[in-house]
């Protein structure tokens, strides 16, 4: 017999639930060691238990190095994003195309000559000419998702249609059936013939 399915929900009983952690930590650190060994990543691993008791694993020198990275990390992801959301509510987000951006930054460099401008008024163009193209970029994202939605939903729609047919064509066969059935049983003589035949027939070869 195959192992059976364990139903993923909380252990009532206390010392089950004990035996099953001690397992499956040891499982689970495990797999982080052979993950950073096969896959050559750095892999950290931090266990509490339901008492406090801490239980860690890293396959580099330092855990607290690894956690920091991850820190760093995350600000720098919450900086790009407020980037990304300041750069939206800029002067030219309202653009939804590249061809009007340049356009109009083009407008802008004509009216004064480019000579005057300074390097903060070039940097804020450069910009308003990244905030335009991230949104460019999202709004494109936006749609492309939107249309594999839409693909997925028409895909769900003809796998519907598709098994009624099917389910159709199956009724369709099994009603043809019985009807023949009941065809070739119309073409028998009723019994009270048959057995008159019967007699003639022994009649005859007396």
């Amino acid at each position: 017999m195959g192992r059976r399915k364990v139903e993923i929900k909380r252990i009532q009983e206390k010392s089950c639930r004990q035996v099953a952690f001690c397992k499956r930590r040891k499982g689970l650190l495990k797999k982080a060691k052979a993950l950073s060994t096969l896959c050559d990543v750095d892999v950290a691993v931090v266990i509490f238990s339901n008492s406090g008791k801490l239980y860690e694993f890293s396959n580099t020198n330092s855990l607290t190095g690894i956690l920091q990275r991850y820190e760093s990390h995350v600000e720098a992801e919450k900086e790009i994003s407020a980037e990304i959301q300041v750069a939206e509510n800029s002067k030219y987000s309202r653009f939804m195309t590249m061809g009007e951006l340049l356009q109009t930054t083009g407008r802008q460099l004509e009216e004064a000559s480019a000579d005057d401008l300074t390097v903060t008024d070039l940097s804020h163009l450069e910009n308003e000419l990244q905030s335009a193209l991230t949104q460019t970029r999202s709004r494109k994202t936006h749609l492309m998702l939107e249309s594999v939605k839409g693909l997925h939903e028409k895909e769900k729609l003809l796998r519907e249609e598709n098994k009624l047919l099917e389910d159709n064509i199956a009724r369709i066969k099994k009603n043809r059936k019985v009807n023949e059935m009941s065809t070739d049983s119309t073409d028998l003589p009723p019994p009270h013939v048959i057995c008159v035949q019967q007699r003639v027939t022994l009649n005859f070869l007396q």
